[in-house]
């Protein structure tokens, strides 16, 4: 248990820094989303090239451990759906809202940082295979489906357009495609370029950290926390447990390699589950609630699936 708690005290310490700072005025709230887009623009895709450029990255796509984890993805969606419609009287725009919420991960702003504390940089190229179809897979999912169940939805083809539109003008994906690009082609940088990315690589964790707790400020809780709540239960305890069932009981995938993909689908819901919201208008306060509920839950949440990983 000490080793969980050294594992992970650092990382929810950071973000605790980055609230207190913006609580208490020592640093500008506005200047947050500055912050956060310099991790999501600049600093991240530096590390996803860097990352995939230096990894063995045939060996890292495995299907055992991303089928699992977009599986169990997929049945939180329908799962959140239908408990937001069934069990809180919502229509379906707004279902699938709040199933999106329990969906989508924060695999960049607090997974990056826990996976390389808790596991090192063997981790890195299995998670990154993860992140690069992350947003991909589930904000089209998340779109299409919001528009074949809303009575104001768009058609479907101009859907996918936009969805395509929005994943293609990620600089994550750029990160990807770029480090993709120089690993089949055998680039090697010279050492002023390498330590351009390893520095620029070095800055993800302490900025994305400082930026979600100072984000986070923001979250107020509303009347719609119940929803929240069971949206941040879904995507904290039932989606890792779907993946560690697929990936330990069926597919048999030894833990060393499994507890990767595991413990990234443990993370709790990232901010795009809000920008959803806010794009369609549905659910923003369920949103907003769940990702403040599920990150301050996942400190408890995460240790516990640490200790079950290490049995």
């Amino acid at each position: 248990m000490l080793s969980i708690i050294t594992v992970i005290a650092p990382i929810f310490a950071l973000m605790a820094f980055g609230y207190s700072a913006v609580r208490f005025r020592l640093f500008p709230a506005e200047g947050i989303k500055s912050l956060i887009a310099f991790v999501n623009n600049f600093a991240t895709p530096c590390l996803l090239f860097h990352s995939l450029l230096t990894s063995d990255l045939v060996s890292a796509f495995n299907l055992a451990i991303i089928g699992p984890f977009y599986i169990g993805a997929i049945t939180c969606f329908v799962l959140g759906i239908v408990i937001a419609i069934r069990f809180f009287g919502n229509t379906p725009g707004v279902g699938v809202s709040v199933g999106f919420s329990g969906t989508f991960t924060n695999t960049v702003l607090v997974g990056l940082p826990i996976m390389t504390r808790a596991y090192g940089a063997e981790s890195l190229p299995v998670t990154l295979s993860i992140i690069g179809l992350h947003g991909a897979i589930l904000l089209t999912l998340g779109m299409v489906t919001m528009e074949l169940v809303r009575r104001d939805g768009q058609p479907l083809g101009k859907t996918l357009v936009v969805a395509a539109r929005r994943v293609l003008s990620n600089p994550l994906i750029w990160g990807i495609i770029a480090g993709m690009i120089g690993y089949f082609s055998g680039l090697q940088l010279i050492e002023p370029a390498e330590a351009f990315f390893v520095m620029m690589s070095s800055a993800v964790v302490p900025a994305a950290l400082f930026g979600i707790g100072g984000a986070l400020h923001e979250y107020k809780l509303s009347e719609n926390w119940k929803q929240a709540l069971v949206a941040s239960f879904i995507k904290l305890i039932i989606h890792p447990a779907l993946a560690y069932a697929l990936m330990i009981w069926v597919l048999h995938v030894p833990m060393e390699i499994a507890r990767y993909g595991i413990l990234l689908s443990a993370m709790p819901a990232g901010v795009n589950v809000y920008v959803f919201a806010t794009y369609y208008n549905r659910a923003a306060s369920v949103a907003a609630n769940t990702i403040l509920i599920a990150t301050v839950a996942s400190a408890a949440t995460i240790s516990a699936w640490l200790w079950i990983l290490s049995l």
